[in-house]
Formats: structure tokens, sequence, C-alpha cells
């Protein structure tokens, strides 16, 4: 009797571990794919609201039902007062690493309500407001900047050290609680790069930096799954189950 003359025989449990490992590949490479889509949905959407023009501040009685997450991005126009003698100094570092702090201010709106305002970047020797009076600005005065929501703390983030002043997250309010300052603006707005009297603190320190490399790890699983059916041919191949059989 003749052998069967197929050219392909393969083993079962070997087939159906490598169609469920094949499927899983494919299936992590299309989600990618959508959350591509997303996050370019999503840089276009920032885009958009940081390169429209600015609007005023929504009025302080329509702060508690405010959808944050909608207009932040969006450059705002504040006009009020700041009041100096409670900024806070947020640690971070310039963009050449230079370690130092973002002064953060509130500001006692005109039309009412309180919004903090990330004045800019200080170096560590003028963290003191007496090394920099120039910069504090005396009366009403008009910032345009963008809306940033509160930052989250995760896990890495060290405490707030509110004796000293020294804040390693910008929440708007946990600032407002320590100073007593009462209800304040759900987010806080980030100060363009028009200079300040004395030039500090230096403002313009929007930074967006999304990162977006769902394409290479599409790539990568839709990779796997084809070195996947490699491998399968070969284990096969070495084990005489692909080909023609002798008779």
């Amino acid at each position: 009797m003749l052998a069967s003359n197929r050219f392909f025989r393969p083993l079962l449990w070997p087939t159906v571990a490598t169609a469920a490992m094949f499927a899983l590949l494919v299936g992590l490479g299309v989600w990618q794919l959508h959350r591509l889509d997303w996050k370019l949905a999503l840089i276009a959407k920032i885009d958009e609201r940081m390169s429209a023009p600015a609007a005023d501040v929504p009025p302080a009685a329509s702060w508690p039902a405010l959808d944050v997450a909608a207009l932040e991005y969006r450059h705002l126009r504040l006009t009020g007062t700041f009041r100096h003698d409670s900024e806070f100094h947020y640690f971070t570092q310039a963009d050449k690493g230079t370690p130092g702090y973002d002064v953060i201010t509130p500001m006692v709106l005109s039309s009412g309500g309180i919004v903090l305002v990330d004045r800019g970047f200080v170096p560590e020797e003028r963290k003191d407001p007496a090394t920099r009076e120039a910069g504090q600005i005396a009366g009403e005065a008009t910032v345009v900047g963008i809306v940033r929501m509160p930052q989250r703390r995760d896990t890495f983030t060290p405490p707030d050290d509110i004796e000293k002043n020294l804040w390693f997250t910008r929440d708007p309010q946990a600032m407002a609680a320590a100073s007593h300052l009462g209800p304040v603006a759900p987010f806080f707005v980030e100060a363009d790069a028009t200079p300040n009297p004395g030039g500090l603190p230096k403002g313009g320190r929007t930074h967006v930096d999304i990162r977006n490399e769902h394409l290479q790890y599409a790539l990568t699983w839709f990779s796997l799954a084809a070195a996947l059916l490699v491998i399968y041919y070969f284990y096969h191949r070495g084990r005489g189950r692909v080909g023609r059989p002798k008779s």
C-alpha cells in the first residue's frame, strides 16, 4: 500500500498551540493599529486647540461642572491681580536639565474667582522672590496661557513639603488647601512666552510630548506572527511532515 500523498501533515497539538498564539499576535497588532488611529486623532485635536485664538476664562460659576479635559490645551486670556505672597514652587528642570522651580501664582480674576498660573521657570538660586522683584507684577495684569489639567501623583512622586513650599505635583486644589486660598479653578494655566519684567519667571513652558510608537508596535506583533509561522513550518519539516512522503 502506498503512503498518503499529502505535502503537509500537521501535528495536532503543535498546530492548536500555533493557531492560538498566531491569533493572539495578530490581534495585538490590530489593536495597536486602532491605538494608532486614536493617537493620531488626539494629536490632531491638541494641535487644533493650541492653534486656536485665546478665549476668555470661563466664569467662576461654571467651574464646578466644567469639563476640564475638553478645555485642556486651549489658550485662555486672564485678567486680574497676582497674589505673589502665596506663590508656590514646583520642583522641575529647565530645557537643558538645570534644576529649579516653576513659579505658580494665584491670580484673582477681575471677573471673580482664582486661577493658579504657572508663570514659568526660575533657577534654584532665584527661588526667593526677593531676588526677582521686578517680576512681581503689581496691580491688574493680563496673562495668556494654556489650560492644563491637575497632575496626578503616582508611586514614584515624592510627597509635597508644604512647610518648605516645595511641590512635586501641580494640583490646584491641594495647593489652595495648603494656603487657605478658598475655591480655585479646577485647572491651572501655563503662561505663554511673553517676557516678564526682569526676565523671570521665564514662561512658555508648555511641552506636549505624546509618544506615538503604535505603528512600530503593530509591525513588531505582525512580525512575530510571521516568525511563528516560519518556526511552525520548519518544526514540521524537521520531523518529515512536509513534502511528499516516500512510498
